[in-house]
This record gives C-alpha cells, structure tokens and sequence, in this order.
C-alpha cells in the first residue's frame, strides 16, 4: 500500500499546481518512475517526463517514436506536477524526443514550485529555457547545439557509435566549461562501441565512460 503524502507536501504540491496558468499543456509521450540509467547520476530515483517532438534525427535513436509530436495528447503542467511529486524521486527528468522544442518556463516553475530538483537531458538543438538544478547536454552533429547551451551544461554526454565519432566529441568538449563532466557513452546497437569507448577513455582521462544501465537491467 502507498504510504499517504505527508500534509506539508500536499500543500506544497497543491500552491505550486494552483500558479500554473490555467490551459497551460504540452504533448507528453510518457511518464514514468524509474532510476536513471545513465550519466553521473545512474542509479538514483528519477521520474521521468518525456515531451513528444524531435528534429535531430539520429539513425540510431531508441526514442524514434517519441519524433512526431502530434501523435502524443497534451497534458496539462498542473498534472505532469501532481504526478511527480506523488513519485517522491530524488529528481525530476525532463527528456525527449527533445524536451526544448518546448518552452519549458511554466513546466519548470511548477515543478520547483513543489520543491522538486529539476534535471534536463537534451541535444542541445534549440534555445535554452527553463531553470534546472542540472543540465545534461548530448550533442549531435545531425544538428550542433544552440550556442547558448553551452554554458548551461553540466556534463556533456556524447554518443560514440564509430571511431570517427571521438573528434566530434572532443570539438564539443572545448565548448564547455572546464568544470563540466565529460562522458562518452557506447552506442547501444553497436557492438564494436563498448571496446573503442573503453580504449579510449584509457588513453584520455579526462572523460569517464557512461553506460545505459537501465537497459542491463531490463527496466525503463
């Protein structure tokens, strides 16, 4: 049985759904409790709120169905923030398709207003909005990042299916600030991604190797 919500978290959640803007909505493919499975927060209880609508186009996407937005319902933000906080994740994960296709003001604002730590993951592709506690940028050459990305990220998380894919991730390294987590992450489909991911990351220490754990454990 789910243990009932303390009373000072109901009206947390209850003050922060009522300065949502009546109408206010987006087109959500899903959302979902889980852990996060990849990056420097693996393993943390995250839920997940996943936009519908992406103009990148990576060939080897494991979201392609989350492209096309308007195959997915608007929901209304009052809701996503009841849903969360109901969750009691140590954060909340706005992703995609590509979550900043969206103006993510209003959604952000509610979920901080339910005192609800706030990550976004995102390819970086369109302007920055929102206020997040954390910023996981995934660049891709298919269409580079908005130069104002940049210097919101807080780990830089590139995808390496080929070899070729390690001078791309080091041109976006030099963009970001120094402090920021450098990451490269195995191809999942590719099998030969594992062995040059880890090679390399033996030969150039200032990036870690980020694995989708999540996928190992056969959970979302």
């Amino acid at each position: 049985m789910t243990e009932p919500m303390p009373n000072f978290i109901h009206w947390q959640t209850s003050e922060a759904i009522a300065q949502v803007p009546e109408r206010v909505s987006l087109p959500v493919v899903e959302t979902f409790h889980s852990i996060q499975g990849e990056g420097l927060w693996v393993g943390c209880s995250a839920f997940f709120i996943r936009l519908a609508g992406c103009d990148v186009g990576c060939p080897w996407c494991d979201t392609k169905h989350s492209w096309d937005r308007q195959r997915y319902p608007q929901r209304a933000i009052a809701d996503l923030v009841a849903e969360a906080a109901a969750s009691h994740p140590t954060f909340v994960v706005i992703t995609g398709g590509e979550p900043l296709q969206h103006d993510l003001t209003h959604l952000t604002q509610a979920l901080h207003n339910a005192d609800l730590r706030l990550h976004l993951e995102t390819a970086g592709a369109h302007p920055f909005s929102g206020q997040f506690d954390w910023v996981t940028l995934s660049p891709k050459p298919f269409k580079p990042p908005h130069p104002d990305l940049y210097s919101q990220a807080n780990e830089l998380k590139v995808v390496i299916q080929t070899v070729t894919d390690f001078e791309w991730a080091e041109q976006q390294a030099k963009l970001v600030q120094p402090s920021v987590v450098k990451l490269l992450q195995p191809e999942w489909t590719t099998p030969d991604s594992l062995k040059l991911v880890y090679a390399y990351v033996r030969q150039h220490p200032r990036w870690r190797i980020s694995l989708q754990t999540h996928k190992f454990m056969h959970v979302r």
